[in-house]
């Protein structure tokens, strides 16, 4: 399985992210190990989707992340 998520950082930003194990990659974000989030810890996870393909889980993070994908976040998750 993969999996696209959607954080909330603390900052109120969201950040997309794409992975092929879930609950080890949240816990890298929470332990401060991904650079890009580190410093806007705590941060939540606000959703998930999981994928049976790899590409089918990169295409959806890329899409998560045009304005298309931002009205969708905003819609749904806000």
């Amino acid at each position: 399985m993969y999996y696209t998520y959607i954080l909330r950082l603390c900052d109120g930003s969201f950040y997309h992210g794409f992975s092929n194990n879930l609950k080890s990659r949240i816990e890298e974000h929470k332990r401060g190990t991904v650079i890009s989030t580190k410093n806007l810890r705590p941060l939540r996870l606000t959703f998930y989707a999981a994928f049976d393909t790899k590409n089918k889980a990169l295409e959806f993070e890329k899409y998560l992340k045009n304005s298309s994908g931002f009205a969708f976040r905003n819609k749904h998750f806000i």
